[in-house]
């Protein structure tokens, strides 16, 4: 079966997160592809931080701190779109929403911009300036400490803003999810703000590509067990078929007729 580049940059991540390391050699003949087509492929996913060059091939990277917040914005970026636009369509007209920090909400932010009578509360800059055009939203902010690269709001000021909130809805991303199902980041702040929305919202909306699952992040906080939705871009990688299975329910995959969200009757 032939498969596109990305489904291909997605199973290299699978072998390298299942081995640790894999050789250029092995990879190419994995997929009966010449070296040169993986050098190709895997140089992209080490321009993107999600793979490390070593001698005579790729292993997990020293996962410590984030990407820019200019480069994750890139990254992956149709996906993002399109896990945006299924997300929008969870979200009637005259609700309250709690959207937390990363690209992913921000894309979320986008596709509701010109929603109405909604109620935006957040402690993302990039999230309300996407909705700061619409007279018909509400946009409340956190204070506290800014994160000026980010364009983001952290700190226990920022954490208990949102627990002053009952939102309808709350939407979040995340660094990294744990074979376990465990939620990771790269900071602790972002965790407690992150767990303070799911807190304080109804109904709750993780919203990841899949390339975030089997990724390495330093703090834990949260788990899938916690989030009523989970809204992805592909099929979950073969580790984590338990956890398909298990949220069979709660998984929607942009794109598919399941994005269609006819679920407001149950929320």
């Amino acid at each position: 079966m032939v498969r596109s580049t990305t489904t291909r940059q997605v199973h290299i991540l699978e072998i390298v997160r299942e081995q640790g390391f894999a050789s250029i050699e092995q990879l190419a003949a994995r997929f009966e592809v010449t070296q040169q087509t993986i050098r190709r492929l895997v140089n992209a996913l080490c321009d993107q931080g999600l793979l490390r060059r070593v001698h005579g091939g790729v292993s997990l990277p020293v996962q410590n701190q984030n990407l820019a917040y200019s480069s994750r914005h890139r990254l992956n970026a149709e996906a993002k779109r399109r896990i945006a636009h299924a997300t929008a369509k969870l979200i009637p007209d005259g609700t309250s929403l709690m959207i937390g920090l990363g690209t992913t909400p921000e894309y979320v932010a986008q596709a509701l911009s010109r929603r109405r009578d909604l109620r935006v509360i957040t402690n993302s800059l990039n999230v309300a300036a996407a909705f700061s055009h619409n007279p018909d939203v509400e946009i409340t902010i956190a204070g506290g400490t800014l994160r000026p690269l980010d364009r983001d709001i952290i700190g226990e000021a920022a954490v208990h803003f949102f627990s002053g909130f009952r939102a309808d809805f709350g939407i979040f991303g995340v660094g990294g999810v744990d074979a376990d199902g465990s939620l990771l980041d790269f900071h602790v702040d972002e965790v407690k703000a992150r767990q303070s929305i799911a807190a304080n919202s109804r109904t709750s909306v993780l919203v990841a590509d899949i390339t975030k699952f089997g990724r390495n992040a330093t703090v834990r906080g949260g788990h899938l067990d916690e989030c009523h939705h989970l809204v992805i871009d592909d099929r979950l990688p073969a580790a984590f078929e338990l956890s398909a299975q298990r949220y069979s329910g709660q998984i929607h995959t942009a794109g598919d007729a399941r994005a269609d969200f006819e679920l407001l009757g149950d929320i």
